[in-house]
C-alpha cells in the first residue's frame, strides 16, 4: 500500500502507477442491493433467466455499481495521512468499456496523474482502471478528483 503523508510526498509521486487492489467478486446479492438502493431494477441486472438469453449471457453489474467500488478498492492501493481531510471533488471522465458479469472478479489499478494547488489545499487527479478477471477490456476507467486539505501544524 502506498502512503502519502502530505503534499510533498503526493507531488513526488506524480505520474506513478500506485498499484493494484486485491481481486473482488461481483455477486448477484451485491447487484440486487445496489438495485434496491438506487431504484434501478432493469432486467439485465436482476432477471437471471432473461439475462442468460441477453447480450451478455447473464446478469451484469450496474455501471454505477462498478464505479462505486473505487473508494473501497482504492483503500487497498493507497492512503492519505498528514491531511485534515480528503473529499471526493468529482470526476473528469468515466467510461464503461465492458460489462461486468455477475460472478466476475475485478480489481482496481490507480495512477496519480496530477496534483494542483487550490485554495483549501490540492486537487489530486487519480486515473482508475477496474480490470475484469480474464477480460481484455476494463469494466470501468475513470479520472477522479480528490480535494486534500493539509493538516494544520500544531503550535
Amino acid at each position: 500500500m502506498r502512503t502519502f503523508d502530505g503534499i510533498d510526498s503526493l507531488a513526488a509521486a506524480l505520474g506513478e502507477h500506485l498499484g493494484y487492489s486485491d481481486w473482488f467478486e461481483i455477486t448477484q446479492e451485491r447487484v440486487q442491493l445496489f438495485a434496491d438502493a438506487t431504484g434501478d431494477h432493469q432486467w439485465i441486472h436482476l432477471d437471471t433467466e432473461r439475462a442468460a438469453a441477453g447480450p451478455f449471457g447473464g446478469t451484469v453489474a450496474h455501471g454505477y455499481l462498478t464505479l462505486s467500488l473505487l473508494p473501497m478498492l482504492g483503500r487497498e492501493v493507497y492512503e492519505f495521512r498528514g491531511f485534515a481531510m480528503g473529499v471526493n471533488y468529482g470526476l473528469n471522465k468515466v467510461r464503461f468499456p465492458s460489462a461486468v458479469r455477475v460472478g466476475a472478479r475485478v480489481r482496481l489499478g490507480a495512477q496519480l496523474v496530477s496534483v494542483a494547488p487550490v485554495a483549501l489545499g490540492v486537487h489530486a487527479v487519480i486515473a482508475y482502471t477496474i480490470e475484469i478477471g480474464d477480460e481484455t477490456k476494463p469494466g470501468c476507467v475513470a479520472e477522479a478528483v480528490v480535494l486534500l486539505v493539509p493538516a494544520k501544524e500544531s503550535a
